[in-house]
């Protein structure tokens, strides 16, 4: 049972629409007199409050209902309708999505406002807060997409934005090479997202493109294509979750300013790929053998991310093989079915590691 919220869309929405308002005064400013720090501050911390007033909202209702029927859901328009093909830009909610919702909100707020003081002063101070609201849209539209090409537009607009944020410092070549390194890793890895999503819509037809859809048709799947769509569906989470081999580029993003680690190793992006396997846990609770595979992978790449952590001398990059190394776990997690157990160390892990960033951006 599901019924539908009429607000759930202002959630991605109010991030995104600041992303716009800043973008556009810093690029009609930056040639004349600026704008003063104070109002980038203010217009960059409106769309995240709100965001996470609204996140609060959603978790509230959901409480509020029976437990086996708390899902709501809003179709905003209807995105591509080509012959039989109709696809709606619809948002959904539900336990799973409502936990990441909290923390991603939350903590990306808290972010922003610690940005306010440790950017102070910078010649693109506006872009800055531009980027870093488009950076918590992308994530609230990958975390609450109705199906997997809904938050595939939020999955492409995380790393657009990782790309933008890791360079931002441009007049150094070794951030402009980080953040191309970050960009092209994970273009890899989503060419394996999106030919597992490929292989999944013809496998299933045309039936729906949402998860609840995909959940009810998934029994038509073969062993062969259903085990193939799972590998690689989990070849697009290495790339955005840094395991191996595609971690390469999470260690080297540590040339973007402090908040921006934060972010990413936070509350977005680098969590995706965990979310993701969770999200299409009907899929891997069918075919366990790809589950095994997810499992290991995670448990070599929290070994080895920590051995390497080991021998570094830069704090920023001690954290990042941290992370790298945390996220391990929580596949080892979702690997295994826990699903539970490894969505809660997202939760956990996103607040202190955003601590220990922070704290490290103090420190420097």
């Amino acid at each position: 049972m599901e019924n539908s919220v009429s607000y759930l869309v202002l959630i991605p929405l109010m991030p995104l629409a600041g992303a716009v308002v800043i973008g556009l005064l810093h690029m009609f400013t930056c040639r004349g007199s600026a704008l003063p720090e104070k109002f980038y501050s203010f217009l960059a911390l409106v769309g995240p409050v709100m965001s996470t007033l609204l996140a609060f909202k959603v978790f509230f209702h959901l409480s509020s209902m029976d437990e086996q029927a708390r899902v709501v859901t809003q179709k905003a328009f209807t995105w591509i309708s080509v012959g039989e093909l109709d696809v709606s830009m619809g948002f959904l909610a539900d336990p799973l999505s409502v936990l990441m919702l909290l923390f991603v909100t939350f903590i990306g707020t808290l972010i922003h406002v610690y940005s306010i003081g440790y950017m102070a002063d910078d010649e693109n101070y506006g872009k800055f807060f531009a980027y870093l609201n488009l950076f918590l849209g992308s994530m609230l539209i990958l975390v609450l997409g109705d199906g997997p090409l809904v938050m595939f537009v939020g999955w492409e607009g995380v790393g657009l934005c990782s790309y933008l944020l890791i360079s931002f410092y441009s007049k150094d070549r070794a951030n402009v090479l980080a953040g191309n390194k970050a960009f092209i890793v994970n273009r890899i890895g989503d060419m394996g997202f999106i030919l597992g999503l490929s292989l999944l819509f013809w496998a299933i037809g045309t039936d729906g493109f949402d998860y609840l859809s995909l959940r009810d048709n998934a029994q038509s799947l073969t062993p062969a294509v259903g085990l193939a769509v799972c590998l690689l569906l989990f070849v697009g989470a290495t790339g955005k979750s840094a395991q191996i081999p595609l971690y390469v580029w999470l260690p080297d993003a540590m040339a973007g300013p402090t908040p921006v680690s934060a972010l990413i190793h936070a509350a977005t992006m680098v969590t995706a790929g965990v979310y993701m396997v969770a999200r299409f846990s009907f899929l891997y609770v069918q075919f366990p053998a790809a589950g095994t595979v997810v499992a290991w992978v995670g448990i070599l790449t929290a070994l080895l991310a920590a051995i390497f952590g080991m021998f570094q001398k830069d704090i920023k990059k001690i954290l990042a093989y941290s992370t790298v190394s945390q996220l391990g776990y929580m596949f080892a997690g979702v690997g295994v079915a826990a699903y539970s157990a490894g969505i809660f160390h997202v939760f956990t892990h996103a607040f202190f590691k955003a601590l220990l960033f922070l704290g490290a951006g103090s420190v420097i």
